[in-house]
């Protein structure tokens, strides 16, 4: 028989409003187009409690309109579960690097692999900027890391 371990990417950022769902949504679809979800669990969650609750930023929301993605998500902080329940937990910048691997070491036999999400890119570009303060082009810049480094993991188990 074949035994197929179930691979789990949890995004995380400080808010989980903006880059987080993001990249939640794009692996989503590509796994979707793949036909390969019932592999996969998928979440994101923030490290920190500001936006706990709220739905992604509108401008995210539009962005992944255009490009023909659905985001239903709303925001959550990571648990200790988490780090137990995941295999790889992809993050978006050192800051969050950090916050992640000092909540993993309070966690007793955490499982999960804690790493930079743009460590897959292509292009070599591994802090995806939070486009918070910026505008709808850096929800593009956003979106077009995510697809990028989403699709690189993805081939990882391809």
């Amino acid at each position: 028989f074949f035994y197929y371990r179930t691979l789990v990417p949890s995004l995380v950022f400080a808010g989980n409003i903006c880059r987080s769902p993001i990249a939640e949504a794009v692996f989503r679809k590509l796994v979707t187009d793949e036909n390969i979800e019932n592999k996969w669990r998928i979440d994101s969650a923030a490290t920190s409690t500001y936006e706990i609750g709220n739905p992604p930023d509108y401008r995210g929301q539009t962005c992944m309109r255009k490009h023909g993605i659905t985001m239903n998500h709303i925001a959550r902080q990571i648990t200790k579960d988490d780090f137990l329940t995941f295999d790889y937990i992809l993050c978006m910048d050192e800051s969050n690097l950090r916050d992640l691997k000092r909540k993993s070491n309070q966690v007793k036999n955490c499982t999960a692999k804690i790493e930079l999400l743009g460590a897959y890119d292509p292009q070599k570009q591994l802090i995806i900027e939070d486009p918070y303060y910026g505008n709808e082009k850096d929800f593009e810049t956003v979106y077009e890391q995510c697809l990028r480094c989403c699709k690189a993991f993805l081939e990882k188990f391809h």
